[in-house]
C-alpha cells in the first residue's frame, strides 16, 4: 500500500499550487514548482474501467508525441467505504485513506495498460475528492491550466455520473480548456488527417491556429470541411473568406479546404470522415444544442448502427485558450 504524507489532502486541494509526483519503487514523492515550468499539461480524468482504457491510449500518446506533462485523475466522492479484512462489514475511510487508495488504483492502471515505461514519463497521478465529477475535472483544469482534457465517451458507472454521454457534453460546456472525447470502441492511431467542422464561427481562425500546435508534432494535415445548405456562390464566397483569415493568422502549412453541399448535414459529415480517413474530428461550440453536442448525442443513439467511430475534439469560444490566442492576434 503506498503510504502519504500527513499533509497529502492539502497538495490535492485546487486552490494549492504544489503537485505531487510518484516517482521509484519506493513511492517517495516529488514536487514540482508550476511557476518555473512552462511545460504544456494534457488532462486525462478516467474511472478505471474498461470504456476509459483507449482514453488513456490517446492521452499517454499524444503527451509523449507533444512533449507535454500528463496529469491522471480521478473524482472521487467522500466518505468512501472500504471493506475490512476478515468480514463483511464496511466502514467508511477518511479522506486520507481514500487519496492513497486511488492514487494506488490510478498507479496500477496505468501500469497496467501502459506498461512500466510509464514511470519514466512526465505523468503525474492526482486523484481529487468531490461531490461532483464535472466540477472536480474542470478545478483541476483551471489549476493546471490544462491545454485539454482527455475524457471517454460512456463509461460501465452510471451510478457516479462519470465520464458518459451527459458528462462529457457538461464539460464540452463548461471546461475552460478544449475537451478530446474518445470512444471505448477504438484502439489508438496516431493523428495523421484532422478534419475541422466549420460552420463559418468567428472563432474558427483562432480554434485552427491553437488545433494547428497540435497537429505540428505529428506532422497531421488539417482538413477544413463546411457541410452547406446554402446555394453554390454563398457557400463558396464563406469558404474563401475563413481561407483568407485562416492564411492570414496561421502559419501551419498543411491546412486545406472542402465545401459540400447537402441538406443532411451530419450525415455527409459523417460519410465524408470515412472517405477522408480522418483520426480526429474537431468542432467548435459557440453555446448548448451546437455541433459537438448534436454530434455526441447523434453518436451515443446510433452507437449501434454506425461503424465510424471516431474522437472528437471540441473547442468553445469561451476556452482559456481561445481568449489568449485572440488577445494576442
Amino acid at each position: 500500500m503506498v503510504k502519504c504524507p500527513m499533509d497529502i489532502i492539502d497538495q490535492f486541494s485546487v486552490n494549492r499550487p504544489r503537485r505531487i509526483k510518484m516517482t521509484g519503487r519506493n513511492g517517495l514523492f516529488s514536487r514540482i514548482n508550476r511557476k518555473i515550468n512552462t511545460m504544456k499539461t494534457l488532462l486525462y480524468a478516467t474511472d478505471c474501467s474498461p470504456n476509459a482504457i483507449p482514453a488513456l491510449l490517446y492521452a499517454y500518446h499524444i503527451s509523449k508525441t507533444m512533449k507535454a506533462r500528463l496529469v491522471v485523475t480521478y473524482v472521487f466522492q467522500h466518505p468512501e467505504l472500504l471493506g475490512l479484512q476478515g468480514g463483511n462489514e464496511l466502514a467508511p475511510m477518511s479522506e486520507e485513506k481514500a487519496l492513497e487508495h486511488y492514487y494506488e488504483r490510478l498507479e496500477n492502471f496505468c501500469s497496467e495498460h501502459l506498461g512500466p515505461q510509464w514511470r519514466s514519463r512526465n505523468i503525474l497521478i492526482e486523484p481529487i475528492s468531490g461531490k461532483s465529477v464535472v466540477k472536480g475535472i474542470i478545478s483541476k483544469a483551471m489549476d493546471w491550466r490544462a491545454y485539454f482534457i482527455v475524457v471517454g465517451i460512456t463509461g460501465d458507472n452510471p451510478l457516479r455520473d462519470f465520464i458518459v454521454g451527459s458528462t462529457t457534453k457538461l464539460l464540452i460546456n463548461k471546461a475552460p480548456c478544449p475537451v478530446l472525447a474518445i470512444p471505448s470502441e477504438i484502439g489508438y492511431e496516431t493523428l495523421q488527417t484532422i478534419v475541422y467542422a466549420s460552420d463559418f464561427e468567428d472563432g474558427d481562425v483562432y480554434a485552427i491556429r491553437r488545433l494547428a500546435e497540435m497537429a505540428e508534432p505529428f506532422g497531421a494535415k488539417i482538413i477544413v470541411v463546411h457541410v452547406s445548405r446554402d446555394v453554390a456562390h454563398v457557400g463558396d464566397n464563406r469558404m474563401n473568406l475563413l481561407k483568407e483569415r485562416i492564411q492570414k493568422k496561421v502559419s501551419y502549412p498543411n491546412i486545406s479546404y472542402k465545401l459540400i453541399f447537402s441538406d443532411k448535414v451530419f450525415e455527409t459529415l459523417q460519410h465524408t470522415l470515412g472517405d477522408l480517413k480522418a483520426n480526429l474530428v474537431v468542432m467548435l461550440e459557440r453555446d448548448k444544442g451546437g455541433w459537438a453536442e448534436q454530434w455526441l448525442h447523434r453518436d451515443l443513439v446510433k452507437r449501434m448502427e454506425t461503424k465510424t467511430e471516431i474522437p472528437l475534439l471540441s473547442f468553445r469560444e469561451g476556452n482559456h485558450q481561445l481568449s489568449y490566442v485572440k488577445a494576442t492576434l
